[in-house]
């Protein structure tokens, strides 16, 4: 089953993270360290995008990956 990844439905959220991606050069907001495992979207985010068993948010809550309930089409 595909998953879909969103943004965070509370724009306030993503108007928030965003603005620290631009302040930080696109890492991580939440991280303090700037490697490329914290450039958006992070190593993190990345593995859990590949874990099937994952579903959630990514650490910053900007996006969320979700699977379709049965009787959804992405």
């Amino acid at each position: 089953m595909k998953a879909a990844i969103t943004l965070n439905p509370d724009t306030e959220v993503v108007k928030t993270v965003r603005e620290g991606l631009q302040r930080t050069g696109g890492y991580c907001p939440c991280r303090l360290e700037r490697t490329e495992a914290n450039r958006c979207m992070c190593q993190e985010f990345r593995e859990q995008m590949a874990d099937p068993a994952y579903e959630g948010y990514c650490h910053c809550m900007l996006y969320y990956k979700s699977y379709p309930k049965e009787g959804e089409t992405l």
